[in-house]
């Protein structure tokens, strides 16, 4: 018998199962509050209540607040950028495209150094270790406790940003240290505001996992603790730690796990209504299909791994409001985690979907009463145009005109027709209110390798990147026997001699026995 806790923090509510194999045992729905880590501290103790003396074998949290963090420009540290790539790389120096509210946050120090690879794998400059070291001696000297390194061409050789490293830590010992090439792909900007992302998080990253392991020893709970990533496996919490973005964009694809796993269905599209936007994404055997391309994170962009999504501003507390011509709008304002605060159906001044949905018998909450001067003609416009707006999504979301099915997730999804054009049919699972929960606590451990090979042959090169995947699971906390291939993909690269090739290559598997042996209470 395998149970497990899964919790998702949301915008607008926190939720929580407990999962006994393939039964859900538990569940419950509280508001997000606005610390975040209360409203985890509730649904861990309201869980413990019902689990009893049974126990649990892990406990696996999915989180925003990472990257709320980004986008709402909250809890941020100073950086220190450290690029490795002069005399090349220098007229786009770090930060040069990043919003200029965020970046008047986040730099702290700009170091260029040099060093770097030309796009043959040849160094373009040896590595200058005496302007490494000097550049630690500065952001140690400024304060700086979080650096971020990138190297030029750094996915086909790490060799000087891990030497680089090596350097940082013997000076600046207490420093938390990125690595571009542990993240992103090849795209020095990119890859190294992925990297200048995770660094900014890293004391809040630091604080939140120390503050959810505190949480579950005042609930009780004596299991190894887990953070959901945006691949749909997660990862132990001390990694997470180090690499917070990796969390971003895990709330829909949780969601996307636990409506398949409720359903039974591997390949589909999902929307994840939630109380202030719906995410739609794709269903690919049982896992969400990931973006190949640049994505925007608080107006930075990355190239990382993450979801292929369409988000739009319809949920659950979205505003509804009409013009002077009776045009209806619907979002992307939301009172999201406040519904009970300021929807009308509770007593307050804002009309939301909620409320709309209420007035239209299409949900039983709070008070009906508070709506009847609503016109039914205007909540039925409205459900339309909540209707046409994920009609226009999911059309985008597509890859072929065929219809297919459409699985409704989310606390939201009372605002999901059933009928869609485009949509054979739409599914709506039990417990999908809390699939997000639900494919928390059914998550496996991953590990993924993305990296350039060179002077290999294509098998060659697929079974080193497999290698690589699978020791980064066992890392992670996954048990080695279990591991199996699920997705390897290789991308010859024009230009580079050798046969260099591009090879992704990604492993799953079931938490290891020694990562259920929870670390000791202080």
């Amino acid at each position: 018998m395998r149970r497990r806790i899964g919790i998702d923090v949301g915008g607008t509510n926190t939720d929580a199962v407990l999962l006994e194999d393939d039964r859900v045992l538990h569940a419950m729905k509280t508001p997000t509050t606005a610390d975040v880590l209360t409203g985890v501290r509730i649904a861990l103790l309201d869980v413990a209540r019902a689990m009893g003396a049974g126990g649990v074998q892990a406990v696996m949290i999915g989180t925003t607040h990472f990257v709320n963090a980004v986008v709402q420009r909250r809890d941020l540290a100073p950086v220190g950028a450290l690029r490795i790539g002069l005399p090349a790389a220098k007229s786009l120096p770090p930060f040069c495209d990043w919003p200029p509210d965020l970046a008047a946050i986040v730099r702290g120090q700009v170091h260029m150094v040099e060093g770097g690879h030309d796009f043959d794998g040849r160094p373009i400059m040896p590595l200058d270790e005496t302007a490494v070291q000097a550049a630690a001696r500065a952001m140690l000297a400024g304060g700086i406790g979080c650096v971020a390194v990138s190297s030029v061409f750094s996915p086909l050789d790490p060799g000087m940003e891990r030497r680089a490293a090596e350097i940082l830590q013997a000076e600046m010992p207490d420093a938390a240290i990125t690595l571009s090439h542990d993240l992103g792909r090849i795209g020095l900007l990119e890859r190294e505001n992925v990297a200048l992302l995770n660094a900014c998080l890293a004391p809040l990253a630091r604080h939140t996992i120390a503050a959810f392991e505190e949480a579950l020893r005042q609930a009780g709970i004596v299991a190894p603790l887990f953070i959901t990533q945006n691949d749909g496996t997660v990862i132990r919490a001390e990694l997470a730690a180090r690499f917070p973005v990796l969390s971003f964009a895990s709330g829909p694809t949780n969601s996307m796990r636990g409506a398949a796993f409720l359903t039974g269905v591997q390949d589909a599209l999902v929307v994840d209504v939630g109380g202030t936007t719906s995410d739609v994404g794709a269903l690919k055997g049982g896992f969400p299909r990931e973006a190949n391309a640049v994505v925007q994170v608080g107006g930075v962009r990355t190239l990382f791994r993450m979801p292929d999504l369409l988000s739009i501003g319809l949920g659950g507390g979205s505003h509804v409001e009409s013009d002077d011509a009776g045009r209806i709008r619907i979002g992307p304002r939301s009172v999201g985690f406040r519904l009970p605060e300021l929807a009308r159906i509770f007593g307050g001044p804002q009309l939301t979907t909620s409320d709309i949905a209420v007035r239209a018998g299409l949900l039983g909450l709070g008070d009906a009463a508070q709506v009847e001067d609503v016109a039914l003609g205007f909540a039925k416009a409205t459900l339309a145009e909540a209707a046409r707006m994920l009609e226009e999504t999911i059309d985008r979301m597509k890859t072929d005109a065929a219809p297919v099915p459409l699985l409704a997730v989310g606390g939201g999804a009372f605002l999901v027709p059933d009928r869609l054009q485009g949509v054979s049919e739409v599914l709506r699972p039990a417990h999908a209110a809390v699939a997000n929960a639900v494919g928390a606590a059914i998550a496996l451990v991953s590990g993924e390798a993305d990296q350039v090979f060179q002077g290999m042959t294509r098998a060659e090169a697929m079974a080193e990147a497999e290698r690589i995947a699978r020791s980064r699971a066992v890392e992670a906390g996954a048990e080695a026997a279990t591991l199996a291939l699920v997705d390897v993909e290789d991308l010859p690269i024009a230009y580079l001699p050798g046969g260099a090739l591009r090879v992704r290559a990604r492993v799953v598997g079931e938490i290891a026995e020694t990562s259920r042996t929870p670390r000791p209470a202080p």
